[in-house]
C-alpha cells in the first residue's frame, strides 16, 4: 500500500479494489479539501465567491473523475459527455477564484498593472502554444481540435495565473501563492495527461496521480491558513519598478522573445509567434507607460517640495536638506539657519486686501535671491515665515548674513502701485552647536526670532540662556493646547462696587488655569504664551463661556452683570455679535448681564472693523468697557468715535491719587472727559480706603480692587453677595 501510495508500484488487491479505490479512496481528499474551503468563506467575506468558487472546482471535479470511470470504465482523455460537463465548470470556476482572489488585493487597477498582466499572460500564452502544444499542432504529431481542448484550458490558466503574478507582483501572499499552486499542479497534471494519452503511454495509478493530489493539498493548506479578509495591496502611485514587481512582466518577455527565437523559420504554430508578438508589444507599450509614470512622479515629487505662492522650496523641502546639512555639521564648519517673520504683513492684507498680501509675498524670493550664496537654501514655511539655510555659517557670519537679509527686506516693494514698507524679525541659530538635530535648530531659531519680535531689535541671536525661560514658554504654550481640551481653564471673579453707597454694580472674570503640576496660574503666565501660540481667541471663548455659566448662577437673585475682556482676534471677528447673542440666550440671560473689556492697543490695531464689531454689541444691549485706560496710545480723537459704555483707569493712574496731586489732577481731568462723553468710570487697583476715599472725591463712579475684595471663585462669591457689607468710603 506504501508503496502504491507514491505512485512507484502497482495497486495491491484486484479488480473491486481497484475500483474502491478510483471511485472513493481517491477522492476523499478532493472533498475534503472542498469542504474546508467553503468553510473558510464564512472567515474571509471578502474573499467568499472565491473560496466557493474553489470548491465547487474541487467537488466537481471529484464527479467528472468518478463519471469518466463510470461512462468510460477507464482513465485518461477518452470522451465522456458528463465528465467534461463538469470538467468545463471546475475550468470555470477556478477562473472565478483567481479573478476574485485578485480583486480582494487590488482596490485600484492601473494602466500599468493591466499592462503588467497582459505582458504575462501573453508571454505564458505563447510558451504553452508553442512549446506544450506547438507538436501537437504541426507536422506528423497533429490532434484534433477536441483533444487539444483542454490542454489548451490549461495553458489559458497557467496565461492567468502568469497575468495575476505580474499584477501583484512578487511577493509573500502566502494564500495566493499557495492557491496559484495548486492551480499550477492541476495544470500541469492535465497538461502531462494529454501528453502521455497522445503517446498511448498513460497508466492508471501512475506517480502522475500525485500531482492532483499535491494540488489538492495545496487548496486545503490555502483554505486552512485564511484567517480573515485579507490587507489591500498598498497603492504606490502607478511607479512600480522594484525588482518583486517587474520579474514577472520581464520573464514574461524574454519567454516571448524565446518563442520567436525557436520559432524562426515556421517551426512553430503561427499563434505562438502571434502571442509572443502581442507579449513584446505589450512590454513596449508598459515601457512607455513606466516612462510616463516615472516622469510624473518627478513632476509630484517637485510639486510637493515646492510652495504654490512664491515657488519657493517648501517646509518639506528645506526640511530634508537641512537633515543633511545639520548632519554633516562640525564645530569647526557649522551651519546656520535664519528664521524670518515679516513685521505688519497683516496690516497689508487687512488695508489693501489678500491679494496685495500675496503678491508681497512673491516679490520676497526675488529680493533675497542676490544675496544667497551656491548651496544656500531660501524657502517659505508656510504664511509670511520664511527660512535662510546656510551650510556653511558660524554665528558671526550668520548675524552678518541676517543683516544683509534684514536690510533688503526693510526696503520698499511696489505692490499694486503702493509703496509698501514692512519689517522683519529674523531670528539666528547655528549647528551642531546649541542644536544638534533639525527641531532643535528650528526651535531655538523659532525662540531667537520671537526675542527680535519683542524687543524690536530686527535680528536676535540664540545663545543658550538658562534663566531666559523660553523652554518654559514653549511648553506652556504646548500645555495650554492640551488644558482648553482637558477643561483645565476657569474663572475667579472680583466685585466692582458703586462709589456712592456701596452696592455691587459687577464683577470681572479673571482667568485662571488650575494647572496639574504648578498649581493656580494666573493670566500673566497664560495670556503671553496663548497669544504666541495663536490661542487667545479660543481662550477668550472659553473664559465667556465659564463667565457666563457663573453669572446664570446668582442673575434671578443679584441682577450683577460680568465683565470678560476681550482679544484683539475676537474684536476683528465681524460674527462676534452674533455668537454672543446665543451664548446668552442659550442661558436664558439678557444682554445687560454681560460687559465686554477692550484694551486701547486692540482698538487701535484695527479701529474701523473694532467700531463695527463694538456698534453691533450695544445695538444688542451688552455693555462695552475700554480696559486699561491711559497706558496705550490714549487717542482723544478716537475716544470721540468709540462707541463704549466705560472707561477703567489703569491702576498706575490711581495707586498715587491719594499722595501726588499730578496724578489727581489726571484722574480728575479724565473723569470730566468721561462724564461728558456719558461714560462711566471705573477705578482699577483700589487697595486701601484711603485711596478709594481719594477717588470718590475726584467723581470716579465705581471701585474695583483688594480694597473691595480679592478674585475669587463662583461659589466664594455667591456667599460674599449674599453677606451684609458696609460701604467702601462712608458718607458723612
Amino acid at each position: 500500500m506504501a508503496v502504491f501510495a507514491t505512485g512507484t508500484g502497482p495497486r495491491p488487491g484486484g479488480r473491486a479494489w481497484d475500483l474502491f479505490y478510483d471511485l472513493v479512496v481517491y477522492h476523499v481528499p478532493w472533498v475534503a479539501a472542498g469542504a474546508a474551503c467553503w468553510l473558510t468563506a464564512r472567515t474571509a467575506p471578502r474573499e467568499a465567491v472565491a473560496w466557493r468558487a474553489m470548491a465547487t472546482s474541487l467537488l466537481v471535479g471529484a464527479v467528472g473523475n468518478v463519471a469518466r470511470i463510470v461512462e468510460t470504465g477507464q482513465a485518461g482523455t477518452t470522451p465522456s459527455p458528463v465528465a467534461d460537463a463538469c470538467v468545463a465548470v471546475a475550468y470555470g470556476s477556478l477562473y472565478v477564484a483567481l479573478f476574485v482572489l485578485i480583486r480582494a488585493r487590488v482596490t485600484r487597477f492601473l494602466p500599468s498593472m493591466w499592462l503588467d498582466g497582459v505582458v504575462g499572460a501573453l508571454g505564458a500564452s505563447a510558451v504553452g502554444a508553442g512549446f506544450l502544444l506547438g507538436p501537437y499542432l504541426t507536422g506528423d504529431g497533429q490532434v484534433s481540435v477536441m483533444q487539444v481542448a483542454w490542454p489548451a484550458a490549461d495553458v489559458l490558466l497557467l496565461a492567468l495565473l502568469a497575468g495575476v503574478g505580474a499584477i501583484l507582483g512578487v511577493h509573500l501572499d502566502r494564500t495566493l501563492v499557495l492557491a496559484g499552486g495548486a492551480v499550477a499542479l492541476f495544470c500541469v497534471a492535465d497538461a502531462a495527461l494529454f501528453a502521455l494519452s497522445v503517446a498511448d503511454r498513460y497508466t492508471d495509478g501512475g506517480p502522475l496521480e500525485l500531482l492532483w493530489l499535491a494540488g489538492v493539498l495545496c487548496a486545503a493548506v490555502a483554505a486552512q491558513r485564511t484567517t480573515g479578509d485579507p490587507r489591500p495591496r498598498e497603492d504606490d502611485g502607478g511607479v512600480r519598478i522594484t525588482w518583486r514587481l517587474v520579474a514577472l512582466p520581464l520573464a514574461g518577455t524574454l519567454a516571448a522573445l524565446a518563442v520567436l527565437a525557436a520559432g524562426y523559420g515556421d517551426q512553430l504554430p503561427s499563434t505562438a509567434g502571434w502571442l509572443a508578438v502581442g507579449c513584446v508589444l505589450a512590454a513596449l507599450a508598459r515601457t512607455a507607460v513606466t516612462f510616463r509614470e516615472v516622469s510624473s512622479f518627478a513632476t509630484v515629487r517637485q510639486e510637493a517640495r515646492t510652495d504654490e505662492l512664491t515657488e519657493l522650496p517648501n517646509r518639506r523641502a528645506l526640511l530634508e536638506t537641512a537633515r543633511s546639512v545639520v548632519a554633516a555639521a562640525t564645530t569647526a564648519r557649522p551651519a546656520a539657519l535664519l528664521l524670518l517673520d515679516l513685521d505688519g504683513f497683516k496690516e497689508v492684507n487687512d488695508s489693501l486686501g489678500h491679494g496685495a498680501g500675496d503678491e508681497l509675498l512673491r516679490q520676497v524670493g526675488p529680493r533675497l535671491a542676490p544675496a544667497l550664496r551656491p548651496g544656500e537654501v531660501l524657502a517659505r514655511l508656510g504664511g509670511d515665515e520664511f527660512a535662510v539655510l546656510l551650510p556653511a555659517a558660524d554665528l558671526d557670519t550668520a548675524a552678518e548674513r541676517a543683516g544683509v537679509v534684514h536690510d533688503l527686506l526693510r526696503q520698499p516693494f511696489a505692490v499694486d502701485g503702493i509703496r509698501l514698507h514692512v519689517g522683519v524679525s529674523i531670528g539666528v541659530s547655528t549647528a551642531p552647536v546649541p542644536a544638534d538635530d533639525v527641531q532643535e535648530l528650528l526651535r531655538c531659531a523659532d525662540v531667537a526670532m520671537y526675542a527680535a519680535k519683542t524687543e524690536r531689535t530686527g535680528v536676535h541671536v540664540y545663545v543658550p540662556d538658562p534663566s531666559s525661560g523660553s523652554g518654559e514658554r514653549l511648553r506652556t504654550m504646548e500645555e495650554l493646547r492640551t488644558a482648553l481640551v482637558r477643561d483645565e481653564l476657569d474663572v475667579h471673579l472680583q466685585p466692582q462696587v458703586a462709589m456712592d453707597d456701596g452696592r455691587v454694580v459687577g464683577v470681572e472674570a479673571l482667568l485662571r488655569w488650575h494647572h496639574p503640576v504648578r498649581g493656580l496660574v494666573g493670566p500673566a503666565q497664560v495670556l503671553p504664551a496663548a497669544e504666541q501660540a495663536g490661542l487667545l481667541r479660543p481662550l477668550t471663548d472659553t473664559v465667556l463661556e465659564r463667565s457666563l455659566d457663573a453669572v446664570a448662577r446668582w442673575w434671578d437673585d443679584h441682577g450683577v452683570p460680568v465683565s470678560v475682556n476681550l482679544s484683539a482676534a475676537n474684536v476683528a471677528d465681524l460674527d462676534l455679535p452674533r455668537k454672543v447673542a446665543e451664548k446668552l440666550a442659550r442661558r436664558g440671560l439678557p444682554a445687560a448681564a454681560l460687559t465686554l473689556e477692550l484694551v486701547e492697543d486692540t482698538l487701535m490695531a484695527d479701529p474701523e472693523r473694532g467700531r463695527t464689531v463694538l456698534g453691533e454689541l450695544r445695538r444688542l444691549g451688552v455693555r462695552t468697557s475700554i480696559d486699561d485706560y491711559g497706558t496705550g496710545y490714549s487717542s482723544l480723537a478716537y475716544l470721540r468715535r468709540l462707541p463704549a459704555d466705560e472707561l477703567k483707569l489703569d491702576r498706575s493712574l490711581t495707586c498715587d491719587v491719594a499722595d501726588d496731586e499730578r496724578a489727581a489732577a489726571i484722574v480728575r481731568h479724565t473723569v470730566a472727559l468721561a462724564h461728558d462723553l456719558g461714560l462711566s468710570l471705573v477705578a482699577e487697583g483700589v487697595e486701601d480706603v484711603v485711596t478709594a476715599r481719594r477717588l470718590a472725591e475726584l467723581g470716579c463712579d465705581v471701585a474695583q480692587g483688594y480694597a473691595v475684595a480679592r478674585p475669587m471663585p463662583v461659589g466664594d462669591l455667591l456667599r460674599w453677595l449674599a453677606a451684609e457689607r458696609l460701604p467702601l468710603v462712608p458718607t458723612v
